[in-house]
């Protein structure tokens, strides 16, 4: 087995590291990423927060999915 970067080589197949699906909370309980449904949501209210002035839809979404996922 050979170790290359963060892949490892065995028998010709290489395979990624394993990461966990979710994280664990402030309060123990664990965290998964935000639904489709949920960026959507929150998004459209950052959209009506701004007074619904258009061109901005990518930004909202993008902070959206940040503030949802915790980051």
């Amino acid at each position: 087995m050979k170790f290359l970067g963060r892949k490892t080589v065995k028998a010709e197949k290489t395979s990624a590291p394993m990461v966990k699906a979710s994280k664990k909370a402030a309060g123990g309980k664990a965290r998964t990423a935000p639904t489709h449904e949920e960026i959507a949501a929150r998004s459209y209210q950052l959209f009506l927060a701004r007074g619904g002035e258009p061109g901005h839809a990518e930004e909202d979404w993008l902070t959206a999915e940040a503030e949802l996922s915790g980051l």
